[in-house]
């Protein structure tokens, strides 16, 4: 899966990293994904990869479920088992 944030759907930056001297390569910002369970409009659970700064929104909203950093990400809906 990409580097995406799910919700803001924000990707990884690119530039070039310079030195003193005026060289340059390539370069990559990623985001700093955390896996979230939040509640979507139906209130059912969903399991999604948001930045650190989304998850600070969310948390204020109080609409997180609980932060999970080990397992991969998961639909739990009223059809799905839990």
């Amino acid at each position: 899966m990409a580097k995406v944030d799910q919700i803001t759907k924000k990707r990884a930056m690119t530039g070039n990293t310079r030195s003193h001297a005026l060289n340059h390569s390539r370069r990559r910002w990623d985001l700093n994904l955390q896996k979230v369970k939040i509640y979507d409009e139906n209130n059912n659970i969903v399991e999604v990869k948001v930045t650190a700064r989304t998850l600070k929104g969310l948390k204020k909203n109080n609409k997180v479920v609980k932060v999970d950093y080990s397992k991969p990400a998961k639909v739990y809906g009223q059809n799905s088992p839990k």
